[in-house]
């Protein structure tokens, strides 16, 4: 009778040929990055999230929980210094025991320039950093291994020699992508000397590249093997499988976006680009430069002249984002307003996340033309 209870919880979760005990403990930095660990661990573990939905990357102070996340993790994947650079001091301090992936710095993956202007007008789609085919990583040989973004694979325990000397190129970039709602018990930093970051290096937006969360599935499922081989076979299944949903996910919204038409629409602030890129669409402009600050009213002139000119049809919004200011860009246009969210606040967390992602994004695009 003892082991009854036992055997049938093991079946129930469908355990067999699984083992749980050496699953690595994960830590993440946003929800897009979040999905795409849930979906490889599917079945195995969860991983924890160090930016909760609804915050800012560029600027979140930690709770305790957070920072404890960190200091169990025995893998921690984040985007890197450019879109959180507050993280980079926490991932050295408390997760130098585990080893760091830096989606941005990997290999292989797309990276796009910011655009400059109200308009765009120096952007080019064919002026870009993507180190080669990005329209199937299935061929990506992750099977050497031994160097993600200049990490030593033979040393798992040092963090010591993480090198963030590219980040400076990458961008002290974006400030406030999303109004900071939690005040409750949070280990501190000091943002001050974020707000005024440069609009310029690589935009790191770049989780809305299909073809990005498709490579780095395989880089996930590689780093877990390591860690984990008994459990290697699980991790290769849901990363193939994770990427296939991609793939489903993004002939989906290509057949959407039939009508949706370059320049037909206009963002609050340049955090689709990588999206644009892989659905071949062209924003006409952005309201803001950054999102810490609102126009100044020479941009907003310049904007309003944009939507005039190329007779745009719709703006997308931010939920956090001043919508009266909004619609004074619009005034007199007759263009619609659209609220999305490059972070899928109000979306599921887990495995399905970053699909559901791209599609909410599609959807909204495609609504807009």
């Amino acid at each position: 009778m003892l082991n009854t209870p036992l055997t049938s919880v093991a079946a129930l979760m469908g355990l067999a040929g699984v083992s749980l005990a050496d699953v690595p403990k994960v830590a993440t930095d946003i929800t897009p990055v979040h999905g795409l660990v849930a979906r490889v661990m599917q079945g195995l573990g969860e991983p924890s999230l160090v930016v909760p939905a609804g915050a800012s990357p560029h600027q979140h102070s930690m709770r305790p929980s957070e920072a404890l996340a960190l200091s169990q993790a025995d893998v921690v994947f984040w985007m890197g210094e450019a879109l959180t650079p507050w993280l980079e001091g926490a991932v050295d301090e408390l997760a130098k025991d585990a080893h760091v992936i830096e989606l941005l710095e990997l290999e292989g993956g797309l990276a796009l320039p910011f655009r400059e202007g109200v308009g765009f007008e120096a952007h080019d789609h064919g002026d870009h950093d993507d180190h080669g085919d990005h329209e199937d990583h299935e061929g990506h040989d992750h099977g050497d291994h031994d160097d993600h973004g200049g990490h030593d694979h033979d040393d798992h325990g040092n963090h010591e020699g993480h090198d963030h000397a590219g980040h400076a190129e990458a961008g002290h970039a974006h400030e406030d992508e999303h109004e900071e709602g939690h005040d409750e018990d949070h280990v501190g930093h000091d943002h001050e000397g974020h707000e005024g970051h440069a609009h310029e290096g690589v935009d790191p937006h770049a989780w809305l590249a299909p073809e990005n969360a498709m490579l780095w599935l395989d880089v996930i499922a590689a780093e877990l093997s390591e860690h984990d081989a008994e459990n290697a076979a699980t991790y290769a299944a849901n990363a193939a499988a994770g990427k296939l949903e991609i793939k489903e996910a993004k002939a989906e919204i290509m057949a959407s976006l039939g009508e949706v038409r370059d320049g037909g629409f206009v963002v609050f602030h340049d955090a689709y680009q990588y999206f644009e890129h892989s659905f071949g669409l062209q924003a006409a402009g952005a309201i803001s430069l950054g999102d810490s600050s609102d126009p100044s009213p020479a941009r907003i002139a310049e904007i309003q002249q944009v939507v005039k000119e190329k007779q745009v049809s719709c703006v997308f919004s931010e939920p956090q984002f001043n919508p009266e200011l909004v619609a004074t860009v619009l005034e007199g246009s007759g263009a619609q307003t659209v609220v999305i969210d490059p972070l899928g606040t109000g979306l599921e967390l887990g495995a399905n996340f970053y699909p559901a992602l791209l599609k909410e994004l599609g959807a909204a695009m495609a609504a807009c033309h």
